[in-house]
């Protein structure tokens, strides 16, 4: 992640003003327009439900010249990510997904106690814990110093601040270039795209390999995903937009792979161009032909997706309107950022919500933005005996079910809203 452009920090951009962060191009086609919502990370302790709340415009944009999908700045980086909420090691299958791609890079680049191993963006140290077990010598580059302060309790040495090409200097002036660079989930929440892929290109070394996983835009358009759109992602990526990004940074995309992770992610391989040992794999051709396909590259491709947004929205609030008519109890789980945009923009609060829970011990006690949800810990579940169970995070819905199975002894079932409405037996 990087620091936010100095015209718009922490204040409304004007419409003169919103102009397409890679290739600069004033944005003026509206994909899709959720209304207003707090940030999404910004849970309120007690004392605070007494005093104003700032809520921002949540208006998705496609830039008519790349096609590039995005948001409009309104907060500067500092004042969303300097003190953060989220701790990737409080997910086990995330945990799991981390152990399974440290056995493949090890693997298939070659990596050993010569090597350094580079994540931006790297959180609790959820990843590179895996990598310092192998001996192999790692560095974090994380924005919020009190999660950078738990990866440094793990050993994991941690530059606390933003990516982009400054720390990337900073970085080769030190000796610290990368074999490989790890971007996972901070892609989209880059306002200074260029900066930041300009910073990737200094730090790796010229045999070096860069992995990035995202959200898919294929996937979210195709599935409904709005939730997934919220203040802190200020861009949402398909490959071909992708392409040219790294292009203009003479750095090439050579393979691909398919996630399900996130609703359905992408994890580009990426080199620099003049570096053609490892040729470009015919994946990365299949899935831009698809994306061309889907009308990703043209207008027509965005022009229903806010109606069947809007037709999702009327289907969550009938199913809870009929469930609170037969008196039945209703409550969530999970605080993602992406439940805070559903129950902003469906209008939830606690008339329909008693209470959501987290595993997250920094989330328990606290109340959700916008909504005033309280959060508490799970165990709340097992005491209120809840007839429906809503589930926020519905891309780890396999692991919650199954963690939550008990709740079918009262006759207790799970809800999934996207893409769909959907009652799980």
């Amino acid at each position: 992640m990087t620091d936010g452009p100095a015209a718009t920090q922490g204040k409304t951009v004007a419409p003169q003003e919103r102009r397409c962060r890679f290739c600069e191009t004033n944005l003026s086609n509206l994909v899709l327009d959720l209304g207003v919502s707090p940030l999404a990370n910004s849970n309120l302790t007690a004392a605070q439900l007494q005093q104003p709340e700032t809520f921002y415009p949540l208006r998705m944009f496609v830039c008519t010249s790349c096609f590039l999908v995005q948001l409009e700045d309104y907060q500067a980086p500092e004042e969303i990510f300097s003190d953060y909420v989220y701790f990737s090691s409080y997910s086990e299958s995330w945990l799991q997904h981390a152990r399974s791609y440290t056995e493949m890079a090890i693997d298939r680049f070659h990596l050993n106690a010569e090597s350094r191993v580079v994540e931006v963006a790297s959180n609790d140290g959820y990843l590179l814990q895996y990598f310092l077990e192998k001996n192999i010598p790692v560095l974090g580059v994380e924005p919020a110093a009190n999660v950078a302060e738990v990866a440094q309790q793990k050993h994991i040495p941690t530059l606390i601040g933003f990516f982009g090409e400054q720390t990337a200097k900073q970085m080769v002036a030190k000796a610290l270039q990368a074999d490989l660079i790890v971007g996972n989930n901070v892609l989209a929440h880059v306002p200074k795209l260029n900066d930041f892929v300009c910073g990737l290109k200094i730090a790796l070394k010229s045999d070096g390999v860069i992995t990035l996983e995202f959200p898919h835009l294929l996937r979210l358009i195709e599935e409904n995903q709005f939730d997934t759109v919220y203040h802190e992602h200020f861009s949402y990526f398909s490959i071909s937009v992708l392409l040219k990004v790294f292009g203009a940074h003479h750095l090439t995309i050579f393979d691909v792979d398919e996630l399900p992770t996130h609703g359905g992610s992408l994890r580009v391989y990426v080199r620099h161009t003049q570096q053609t040992s490892r040729p470009i794999e015919d994946r990365v051709y299949d899935l831009q032909r698809r994306e061309e396909n889907a009308g990703l590259n043209q207008l027509n491709g965005y022009i229903d997706f806010g109606e069947r947004v809007k037709k999702s929205k009327r289907m969550l609030l009938e199913f809870l309107v009929r469930a609170k008519n037969a008196r039945k109890a209703i409550v969530a789980y999970g605080a993602p950022a992406k439940g805070n945009t559903l129950l902003n923009y469906c209008g939830l609060r606690t008339d329909f919500i008693d209470y959501t829970v987290d595993r997250s011990p920094h989330k328990q006690g606290l109340f959700l933005p916008g909504t005033h949800i309280p959060v508490l810990a799970p165990d709340a579940i097992r005491e209120t005996r809840p007839d429906y169970v809503l589930i926020l995070p519905w891309n780890l819905k396999n692991e919650i079910v199954e963690q939550m199975s008990y709740i079918r002894s009262w006759g207790g079932q799970f809800v999934v809203p996207i893409p769909s409405v959907e009652v799980l037996c």
